[in-house]
């Protein structure tokens, strides 16, 4: 018998230094500002675009975060209120960037101006990709806008942690050399004098990104939710505004792809989003990330917060997911429904305090899988609904 229990709490061994927040971004604000203020260093922000549509986790978007038809003219007043209290947490050499689309990015431009300064204008970064449908009515739109501000004129951007060789690419009417160290190089002469290009030498992104694509539905990196950008942009962004140690906030953390840069870069992170199919997606790509060489770093706590622990219990009924049978000094639980009410993540640990601190996990469960519960101990599930409470064993 599984019986229901609360917590306010997750403690994860490895998954990267940080916390996983469960709650509304707009509500958070006051106590990230008493805890972390003028100490964040970077910070990325992924609204809602204002469609006025629900974000979307295989098609199930009431597991999803701000549903409740999110329009530009209700985003803007809650958009101010977070972007007020960033500029607040940013230290002096923090930076903001805002990921918008051209819904939003005339209203937010004078909104950033406004809270940050014109002067602190860095640049308005364009996305550009070539995936998406094509329009007859009016010309296709293929990208999004980053409006990238700085705190202060004493920020932090190291360009030199963008740069990409230029590689061996064949240049127009420049002959391929090597120099007495043999380095690769291609010259040119012009006005009696000789240019030299480099195959190893850095090219740094200017302020339109064309080099890095949407994720396509079948791309492995894909983690189920619509919303998801791709790593690589999100690398690009903390490497070039932050140094390993620092701390990077989102404050609509959505599949965690923030999380997954910082943790892979070395930078502390803190992520916030309500969504169940939020909270889902993101705990379990940090812990497959770092479970993977946990052998050969040393482990990374990390943990999950509920503002309300009422949230922590979602999951009505639990039973039908597994066969359970005695065991020594406990019980075996075995799997046996997979599918769309199926369980698609389990761990197991011990709850005080209402903290439930997880030592053992099957991520991606399968049918006829079994799990060990020693007595005294509770168990954590989710459903391939997101729906997700914590059990002990009567």
């Amino acid at each position: 018998m599984l019986k229901k229990i609360l917590v306010n709490k997750e403690i994860h061994p490895f998954g990267g230094f940080g916390t996983v927040y469960s709650a509304r971004s707009e509500e958070l604000c006051e106590r990230l500002l008493n805890e972390h203020e003028g100490k964040i260093q970077l910070i990325y922000l992924d609204p809602p675009f204002g469609t006025g549509g629900a974000f979307e986790f295989k098609d199930k978007s009431a597991v999803c975060a701000y549903t409740d038809n999110m329009r530009a003219d209700d985003l803007v007043p809650m958009m101010k209120t977070i972007l007020t209290a960033c500029h607040k947490l940013l230290c002096a050499s923090g930076s903001l960037y805002l990921h918008v689309d051209y819904r939003l990015s005339g209203r937010m431009r004078l909104i950033m101006d406004e809270i940050f300064g014109e002067d602190n204008f860095m640049n308005e970064i364009i996305w550009s990709y070539r995936s998406g449908g094509r329009s007859t009515k009016h010309f296709s739109r293929k990208h999004d806008n980053i409006l990238f501000y700085r705190k202060s004129k004493n920020v932090y951007f190291n360009i030199e942690a963008t740069g990409s060789p230029r590689g061996s690419m064949r240049k127009n009417h420049m002959k391929r050399r090597a120099d007495d160290d043999g380095r690769i190089y291609y010259s040119i002469k012009t006005g009696g004098k000789e240019y030299r290009y480099y195959e190893d030498d850095l090219i740094f992104p200017s302020d339109v990104w064309d080099d890095i694509e949407h994720l396509h539905q079948r791309d492995p990196e894909r983690t189920g939710f619509n919303t998801q950008k791709p790593l690589a942009l999100l690398k690009r962004v903390v490497s070039a505004s932050s140094e390993r140690g620092d701390t990077v906030l989102d404050f609509f953390g959505g599949s965690g792809t923030t999380a997954a840069a910082a943790q892979q870069l070395g930078r502390r992170f803190i992520s916030c989003d309500s969504g169940l199919a939020s909270l889902f997606a993101t705990r379990r790509r940090l812990i497959e990330a770092q479970r993977e060489t946990e052998l050969f770093i040393e482990k990374q706590p990390f943990t999950v917060e509920y503002a309300d622990p009422e949230s922590s219990q979602r999951l009505a009924n639990a039973e039908h997911l597994f066969d359970s049978e005695a065991a020594e000094d406990g019980r075996v639980l075995r799997i046996n429904k997979n599918g769309d009410s199926g369980c698609a993540f389990c761990a197991v640990g011990k709850i005080e305090n209402g903290i439930f601190s997880a030592y053992d996990y099957s991520v991606r469960p399968k049918s006829g899988e079994t799990i060990l519960i020693p007595s005294g101990h509770a168990l954590h599930i989710v459903n391939s609904s997101c729906e997700h409470g914590f059990f002990t064993l009567d």
